[in-house]
């Protein structure tokens, strides 16, 4: 019995079990210590059964857990690709459209770029007149095709209201080449607005400058169809000059 015992603390002190998870074809074996596991089995099977099963299952169920927690970690990233705290960027040439990005770093793809059908000079006469606050309104999914529902940061078409006039609709874009250049123009600036001059020999120069906002906004999820973003503007008193708010009705 101490023979017995000694094998098996030495036996014990072998089996590196947090060293390696793998499926069943990599746990290690050990063939040296046959001979003494075949004695243990004879002098006590009940012990040695103890000892076999975990040897087996462990790395299974580890190898189970690890997915699911993989699984888990990948649809919440899908599912927040914003956080609480984004960058806002509302920009466009002076004679043409407003548009705006949401990005999660300043140095990051857009995860929410819409061109709206208001002129950018309008909006920044009715900014400085005050507060402003734009609503975008989509329609919810019909009840046969809620199978295909998106996100709300990914529908495509949305009605627009400032201050609560209608203004048109609004897009939501893909990212292009221009936008890349605008944003990535702007990504030092961590709030402020101002004018970017038009290249020389761009072929849209005749569009104007282009005129640009950008600052940190708050971003509060009501439900899977309401969202809203309020611009943290520390030279308020805590009150955002500039509030979008997202509603699916």
């Amino acid at each position: 019995m101490a023979r017995s015992s000694l094998n098996s603390s030495s036996s014990k002190r072998h089996f590196h079990w947090t060293k390696k998870v793998g499926s069943d074809d990599e746990v290690p074996t050990f063939k040296s210590f046959s001979k003494t596991n075949e004695e243990e089995k004879k002098e006590n099977p009940k012990s040695n059964f103890s000892t076999q099963t975990p040897k087996k299952k462990l790395p299974a169920l580890a190898v189970s857990r690890l997915r699911l927690a993989l699984a888990a970690l990948g649809r919440n990233r899908s599912q927040l690709p914003l956080g609480p705290r984004v960058v806002g960027t509302l920009f466009g040439n002076r004679r043409g459209h407003v548009h705006f990005a949401f990005q999660k770093e300043p140095n990051s793809p857009p995860a929410f770029l819409i061109e709206l059908a208001t002129p950018i000079s309008g909006l920044v006469r009715e900014m400085a007149s005050g507060l402003v606050r734009i609503a975008l309104e989509c329609d919810k999914e019909k009840e046969e095709e809620k199978s295909k529902a998106v996100r709300l940061l990914e529908e495509p078409v949305w009605r627009t209201y400032c201050n609560g006039k209608k203004c048109g609709f609004g897009t939501r874009r893909e990212c292009g080449a221009k936008e890349l250049k605008i944003l990535k123009a702007v990504e030092p600036i961590s709030m402020g607005a101002g004018v970017l001059p038009a290249a020389a020999g761009d072929e849209e120069a005749a569009d104007g400058e282009v005129m640009y906002m950008r600052a940190k906004f708050e971003r509060i999820v009501g439900s899977r169809d309401s969202e809203a973003f309020y611009m943290m503007n520390p030279d308020s008193n805590g009150t955002p000059e500039l509030s979008i708010y997202l509603l699916r009705v």
